[in-house]
């Protein structure tokens, strides 16, 4: 899912396109994905096959649920305490991935999220689509991005606009990536990996990979801002199909366009976050003992002990 040549241009002048055409463009964009890929979308059958030699999720659970926030601009990031302290009432906890150079991310926050017990990690670095133009260009960036994940002591990353380029992000000091997505034709680049399980990128040396973590569930962005639906029944659905094929629900959401007041107060391009909240406790209802809620990095770390050390004994 490298970047597409005609992407470039596109991002060179995006700061100059209004927010109302954006969304405009992506939207009849939009609806003509939707109405192509109504057969595999949002669910893709063939994501659901077991990888070889898969030992199951722990505590014999049906299947796994990681929850992620990006945090993509100064609006999201205020938003980012009230949005934890909300999963914890309802017994989640989540990882808040933030974009380093485009806000000020505080330390006080970074240990805040940690000594709750939640996780933290880096959402590209400036969020301006040229991370991956060039490898002069990312190697730049690439250091800085080192650094942050050292500072912050994180551990995972995720690539702005799903732009996925393995061989670069190759050279993060990483566990995970969170870069791709079993199918999502609303994407820039829109190929997806096609699986609902965590797989493994070799690195350059041995013993260098890491984990990719697809997300798997619609982002909320495109489910409400962009295709404008009301209700959770994508979620709902995909997830019960996932619990039935024992993959992971990994759901990608975005303090930015949560509207935490009252529904009619949502300003334009939010959504209430009544639907996030709404199906946080679907899962406590109705999956309740059959699911492994785990952080990004826990997920991580059981593929790495329970697949990759089985593979090499």
């Amino acid at each position: 899912m490298t970047m597409h040549p005609l992407l470039i241009p596109y991002y060179l002048v995006k700061p100059l396109i209004p927010r109302s055409l954006q969304i405009w463009g992506r939207r009849q964009l939009a609806r003509k994905a939707l109405a192509a890929n109504r057969a595999t979308w949002p669910i893709h059958d063939g994501s659901g096959e077991k990888p070889a030699s898969w030992p199951g999720w722990p505590k014999s659970r049906k299947f796994a649920l990681v929850l992620v926030h990006d945090v993509e601009t100064r609006i999201g990031y205020d938003r980012c305490q009230e949005l934890l302290e909300i999963e914890r009432d309802l017994g989640f906890v989540s990882s808040f991935n933030f974009v380093p150079e485009r806000y000020e991310v505080k330390t006080e926050l970074i240990r805040s999220i940690k000594d709750r017990g939640f996780e933290v990690g880096v959402h590209g670095l400036n969020h301006d689509g040229m991370l991956f133009l060039s490898n002069r260009i990312f190697q730049r960036k690439a250091i800085k991005i080192n650094r942050f994940l050292d500072t912050w002591d994180a551990v995972g990353f995720y690539a702005p606009s799903m732009l996925f380029d393995p061989d670069k992000i190759k050279r993060l000091n990483l566990l995970y990536d969170q870069s791709t997505f079993d199918i999502d034709p609303f994407e820039p680049c829109p190929a997806g990996v096609h699986t609902i399980f965590p797989f493994y990128i070799p690195g350059e040396a041995p013993g260098k990979g890491y984990v990719e973590l697809p997300y798997t569930l619609a982002q909320d962005h495109t489910l409400f801002v962009i295709l404008q639906e009301k209700g959770i029944d994508r979620w709902k659905e995909k997830l019960d199909w996932i619990f039935r094929k024992g993959g992971m629900a990994l759901l990608k959401t975005h303090p930015d366009y949560m509207s935490f007041g009252a529904p009619q107060d949502a300003k334009r391009y939010e959504y209430p976050a009544a639907h996030y909240v709404e199906f946080l406790r679907h899962i406590r209802d109705n999956y309740e003992g059959q699911y492994w809620h785990a952080l990004p990095k826990q997920v991580a770390e059981f593929y790495m002990q329970s697949i990759l050390q089985k593979r090499n004994s």
